[in-house]
């Protein structure tokens, strides 16, 4: 169990650091072409940007944690109830559900930038906008996720529990299996799907909506992430 982990921790570590890089130059600004599309770009970038900081944040600390709690099986003491249960589960959930949302909203951009309407392409936000949306998804899931840490405690076992009964329900069926599993897998789908066919149409268009290919290879991870994140997401639905 240690040595998975430790491979998980590794490489999952590597790869969201490495994304951080790309995308945080992803997101500069490209001042060679006002009508480059980068800015489009940059939108998208910094959603990802995001979601990868919040996944490094859950690999540094909820994962590393469970591994070794799991692989030394130890037991959760009182002493230190609030570091390895109340927080640790308040920043996993917290960052999981950031780096979900910031995808969704990055598949949703992808699908304005591809649109064929104006007035879809004009919903479009700014820089400014995209980064003031990103600011109120940490900021909502933060205070979210405040009663993990007033209902989370630990069992005489040694394990975390939640001790409110009527919390338990909510998180089984509000945290689990709409927004982790219900919600992603249909907003993913519907506008993954919208995506893919307007990639399709402007392909066959030769580029006539000034789509660059960058932004065309962008969207194609994009639904190829949002392809993984469903298939992730059906066992919480189960």
């Amino acid at each position: 169990m240690i040595f998975v982990g430790l491979i998980m921790y590794i490489f999952g570590s590597i790869g969201n650091i490495l994304n951080i890089c790309v995308f945080t130059k992803w997101c500069r600004p490209n001042k060679r072409s006002k009508y480059s599309g980068c800015c489009y770009k940059s939108n998208s970038s910094l959603y990802l940007l995001a979601s990868s900081i919040s996944n490094l944040i859950v690999i540094i600390y909820p994962l590393l944690t469970r591994i070794l709690l799991d692989g030394y099986q130890y037991h959760i003491k009182e002493s230190n109830e609030f570091l390895l249960c109340k927080l640790r589960y308040y920043v996993l959930h917290t960052f999981d559900l950031i780096s979900l949302t910031c995808i969704c909203l990055a598949t949703f951009d992808r699908y304005l930038i591809s649109s064929r309407e104006v007035r879809l392409r004009r919903l479009i936000p700014t820089t400014k906008q995209t980064k003031s949306i990103i600011l109120f998804v940490f900021l909502l899931f933060g205070l979210h996720s405040i009663p993990l840490i007033i209902y989370n405690g630990v069992s005489k076992a040694g394990y975390c529990i939640i001790l409110s009964t009527y919390y338990l329900y909510y998180y089984l069926y509000a945290f689990q299996i709409f927004l982790h599993g219900v919600i992603p897998i249909i907003f993913l789908s519907t506008f993954g799907l919208l995506t893919l066919k307007q990639l399709r149409i402007i392909s066959k268009r030769k580029n006539r909506y000034g789509m660059m290919n960058s932004d065309k290879q962008l969207s194609r991870m994009l639904l190829l992430l949002s392809l993984a994140i469903i298939l992730s997401s059906i066992p919480y639905c189960i």
